[in-house]
């Protein structure tokens, strides 16, 4: 049985100090020890067919990092169990000791739910927005920068273009000439008239582009366009139902859950960075700032987004919601990589999966109280 000491500090944070007899610890190592030796392959044996002794003298120290991974969150679990504290952020891990044969000792810091208060919820009010309508001019953008990609493909390094654009209605050797009063369909080289070359031209872009013909296309990305326009409305209208919950919260936000939201946002703009091509450092120079000036400036962000996310889960709370097993199951079913469905197995990404989903189906029951 293990052994528990739980600390509650300011600003509900929580240090629980574990203790874990060997005998609560052996079977999690021994079928950790068998899952791994599955892929090991070791000189004069095939794969998978080594004896487990040598498998765990070659493993090392990655076969007791595999075992504390899968064991440190489930004796958390244990140890808090009929208690009144619940985590509300990923608990930090500190191993404090452990020799296999003999008992691990441990420490993990987490973030209690703090005391949270939420005005009356169902007297929410929120306008949702009539989407944008989709143009032709839309349409023409999106058709016109696909195409621009398409040619940049197309077109090999320093090579010439097949087709010379016209320039002042000049001709030039080896291109073709616009005449007065021609369209782009009717133009000729040398003489000949090449009518609907550029219904062609159009057709053979929709074709690559994975449409049949070129008005397939235009269709296609319509309504593409249309249904981002859709979503983007939506994202919008639950946008404005979380700021109103963020105004009715009442909670002393722990300073740990801040600093997570801000690392979050760093991580979004690192990916956004990345995107145009840029490194971090070089983006902030840019901007003439520094790193901890952009968090600063982002704290007060920081702060509604943490108090949002606390209050949904105070609705969530008092509604009653949750999420099944099943529930739960099905969501990580539709998930088609193997590698990122096989990290479902361990506790801590089932514990987030399973709070995202409550969030969302709170947020769900919101939208209906403000459009009923």
């Amino acid at each position: 049985m293990i052994t528990k000491n739980i600390t509650k500090h300011q600003k509900s944070i929580v240090e629980v100090a574990i203790i874990v007899p060997w005998a609560d610890l052996q079977s999690t190592w021994d079928q950790t020890l068998q899952e791994m030796a599955v892929d090991i392959e070791l000189p004069g044996f095939r794969k998978g067919t080594a004896p487990l002794p040598m498998v765990e003298q070659n493993l090392g120290i990655k076969l007791q990092d595999e075992v504390l991974k899968k064991a440190m969150p489930n004796f958390l679990i244990q140890a808090l169990k009929g208690t009144d504290v619940i985590p509300i952020d990923y608990p930090k891990y500190d191993l404090q000791s452990f020799v296999k044969g003999t008992q691990f000792q441990f420490k993990a810091t987490i973030t209690n739910r703090p005391a949270i208060t939420v005005g009356n919820y169902k007297t929410i009010k929120v306008t949702r927005s009539i989407p944008k309508p989709v143009t032709d001019e839309d349409v023409n953008k999106s058709v016109d920068g696909l195409r621009n990609r398409w040619k940049g493909k197309q077109t090999p390094v320093n090579a010439q273009p097949a087709v010379a654009e016209p320039q002042n209605n000049k001709s030039q050797a080896g291109s073709i000439s616009f005449q007065p009063g021609q369209t782009q369909a009717q133009v000729s080289t040398n003489g000949q008239t090449i009518e609907g070359q550029a219904n062609t031209s159009d057709d053979v872009f929709a074709k690559a582009m994975g449409a049949t013909t070129f008005a397939d296309l235009k269709d296609k990305i319509r309504k593409d366009l249309e249904s981002n326009v859709s979503y983007n409305n939506e994202l919008d209208y639950e946008e404005a139902i979380l700021q109103e919950v963020e105004k009715m919260t009442t909670v002393e936000l722990p300073d740990i859950l801040i600093q997570d939201e801000l690392n979050r946002m760093l991580v979004s703009l690192q990916r956004r960075v990345a995107d145009m091509g840029l490194l971090l450092p070089d983006y902030l120079k840019s901007q003439g700032k520094s790193l901890e000036e952009i968090k600063s400036e982002w704290k007060v962000k920081a702060e509604k987004n943490v108090k949002m996310e606390l209050g949904l889960a105070e609705i969530a709370r008092q509604e009653g919601i949750t999420i099944s097993d099943e529930q739960m199951q099905a969501e990580i079913d539709k998930i088609k990589d193997e590698k990122i469905k096989a990290q479902f197995k361990a506790q801590e990404p089932r514990l987030h999966l399973r709070h995202a989903l409550r969030q969302t189906k709170t947020l769900d029951l919101l939208k209906k109280m403000v459009g009923g």
